[in-house]
């Protein structure tokens, strides 16, 4: 199961992950009509035709909620990978600012309605696709009531945010048999980085062949709690202050 599987990398990550075998992957989307074009599209390029796509807006809790408790299937791995990075700052119908919404909330919010299903499908896992281009969080102020709103410190806020997380899921689902890691997946040419000023130097496969390698390789598996950059583990200093990551926690279960 994979968000942001219509963007750039997520279509990478699917095509990934559909080529591998044994493998069936469904795209929690929240526009119908490019979601059917996107499955057709990886159908065709992987000839795998168990791909599919559930309308879910993940920065809304309501069609989080609904998805949960309509899934019937096992779920062995969710990617979190669904982000925006709007130049001015809004809101969701719900009022919440929209990055922190979809880039911290959907991930949070995703992984809790699941881990039921994740539980009963162990050995399942939980990879997030956060970036190296993190940091700046306050706790104090997450939805820019107080600061100015700029988008490229939402985004790296967020992207903190998503590895302080990982490792407070670890914590709680290592032991029930789900693995949470987190990466960065590559400097990919997108509509997020072009919002954010960059163009991007890598393609969107290299973009998705950390958070694939995660998805399907027996580190990510084993993993728990971890950050990754080019397949590789690297030291997250965020998560050393571990009673700022119970406080973001408590401050996400709150919403």
């Amino acid at each position: 199961m994979l968000t942001g599987g219509t963007g750039a990398i997520g279509q990478a990550i699917a095509r990934r992950l559909a080529a591998t075998p044994g493998y069936e992957v469904v795209l929690l989307a929240r526009h119908e009509g490019r979601a059917k074009r996107v499955v057709a599209a990886l159908q065709r390029a992987t000839a795998n035709p168990r791909i599919r796509f559930e309308l879910v807006d993940v920065s809304l809790r309501g069609p989080i909620d609904a998805l949960a408790e309509r899934w019937q299937e096992p779920v062995h791995v969710l990617i979190n990978n669904a982000a925006v990075t709007p130049r001015a700052r809004c809101e969701t119908q719900e009022g919440i600012e929209t990055q922190f919404a979809t880039n911290v909330l959907g991930y949070f919010r995703l992984t809790q309605a699941l881990t039921p299903h994740l539980v009963r499908s162990a050995p399942a896992r939980v990879v997030n696709v956060a970036s190296y281009w993190a940091g700046g969080l306050d706790l104090d102020d997450l939805e820019f009531k107080r600061r100015k709103y700029h988008n490229d410190a939402a985004y790296r806020q967020s992207k903190q945010a998503n590895r302080m997380t990982t490792v407070a899921f670890a914590e709680r689902l290592t032991i029930r048999g789900v693995s949470v890691n987190a990466c960065h997946p590559g400097d990919v040419n997108s509509v997020l980085s072009n919002n954010l000023g960059f163009g991007g130097h890598e393609t969107p496969e290299q973009g998705a062949k950390t958070p694939a390698w995660l998805a399907t390789s027996d580190v990510g598996g084993v993993a728990a709690g971890r950050y990754f950059e080019r397949q590789r583990e690297v030291i997250c200093p965020f998560v050393r202050d571990r009673e700022a990551t119970e406080a973001l926690y408590a401050a996400c279960e709150s919403y």
